[in-house]
């Protein structure tokens, strides 16, 4: 019989993932499985069963693509009219690394109230320090 798993018996970890060196987008599909569980025999697509993901050196991983920086936009609307405001990947991996990240991540996970509880597990850090030592940290790959 196939065991179910319920939200109250789920057990989380705390995973530390090193972004110097990794590639932007094979480190987040990374981040994402593990936000959601699927790395877990127990998934269940309508439970939140993930682990927390904490990413450090930010700034530090690598890109592809030549004019990304220049050419790439992120584009944001508040609902009014002629209000899109747009920024370039550049300016954003300069200032706010941290908020690249969540876009990019949020992308991945599912468009529901049980994505934005997956999204809250996830702690990024653009230098190599990070407050979450009090708990138990594994190692990512």
């Amino acid at each position: 019989m196939t065991k179910i798993t319920k939200p109250n018996e789920v057990k989380r970890d705390w995973i530390v993932l090193d972004a110097s060196g990794k590639r932007f987008g094979r480190l987040l599909t990374e981040a994402a499985t593990l936000l959601r569980g699927k790395h877990k025999p127990g998934f269940s697509p309508n439970v939140d069963c993930g682990d927390y993901v904490i990413i450090i050196n930010a700034s530090k991983a690598e890109f592809t693509g030549a004019n990304k920086a220049q050419e790439k936009l992120y584009h944001r609307h508040s609902g009014y009219f002629g209000s899109v405001k747009s920024e370039k990947f550049g300016d954003l991996l300069a200032n706010k690394p941290e908020k690249l990240y969540k876009l990019a991540v949020r992308g991945m996970l599912p468009k529901t109230k049980l994505g934005k509880e997956m999204l809250k597990k996830l702690k990024i850090y653009a230098g190599s320090e990070h407050p979450h030592t009090a708990q138990i940290a594994k190692e990512g790959k």
